[in-house]
């Protein structure tokens, strides 16, 4: 069994499909011959996840709109979520690269990761069927889907941080981190945003960007800046 099989609980069938999800187009153009690569996979994968988010999102909020639903699903599918998955997964181990691409840092290109973790979705959904892929997304993403429910989409946390802070200072926020642990594919981020020498809240994340929107939330809810005798805002 190949590793990544253990790590994501499926054995495939075939396995020349998860070879192929796991090849990278460099690996045809150093070897200056055709062989296949993992871009046709990734383009049913894109698919493959787009129906099965949609679906849930659809059927989980109904009485949300086109707009709100369509927002909502961008943040899940988006390149920095795709990363954060493929990291968890450590897809970059395991890909087939160029030593050239390699050599650049092709093993931690966010656009390669997101690629191919698009691709092993496109390749567990040709070796089985639509309802394991839904399970696998829906497993894999569970944490997206449950910080959904606490930071809707709709709230951008740092923008409208940002916009309160400015109607009384012109100094933006900042965003530090404080610590980071676990190994490569489950780090944990911790940051704080610090705004006029105060710390305004704490989050963490599996990703430097979702540590700093719960940071943001963790401000928007607490106010401290109106607990310290800065006027209140509309």
């Amino acid at each position: 069994m190949h590793p990544l099989e253990e790590r994501i609980g499926y054995q495939f069938q075939n396995p020349q499909l998860l070879t192929e999800a796991l090849t990278h187009p460099s690996v045809a153009h150093e070897k200056q011959r055709p062989q296949f690569d993992n871009q046709r996979l990734e383009f049913l994968g894109d698919a493959v996840l787009q129906l099965v988010i949609t679906e849930h999102l659809f059927a989980r909020y109904r009485e949300a709109g086109e707009g709100r639903l369509t927002t909502r699903r961008s943040r899940l599918v988006s390149r920095e979520s795709l990363k954060v998955h493929a990291a968890n997964l450590d897809l970059g181990r395991h890909l087939l690269m160029g030593r050239g691409e390699e050599a650049s840092g092709g093993r931690r290109r966010d656009s390669t990761l997101g690629d191919a973790f698009e691709a092993l979705l496109g390749a567990i959904y040709l070796d089985s069927d639509l309802q394991t892929v839904r399970r696998f997304i829906l497993e894999e993403m569970k944490d997206d889907l449950e910080q959904l429910e606490e930071d809707p989409l709709e709230v951008n946390p740092k923008g409208q941080l940002q916009e309160l802070l400015q109607a009384i200072s012109p100094r933006s926020p900042s965003y530090e981190l404080i610590s980071q642990h676990g190994r490569e594919h489950e780090r944990v981020f911790q940051v704080r945003v610090v705004w006029e020498n105060q710390v305004l809240g704490a989050g963490s994340g599996r990703s430097k960007k979702q540590a700093e929107s719960a940071a943001a939330l963790a401000a928007l809810k607490e106010q401290v800046w109106i607990k310290k005798n800065y006027p209140a805002l509309p």
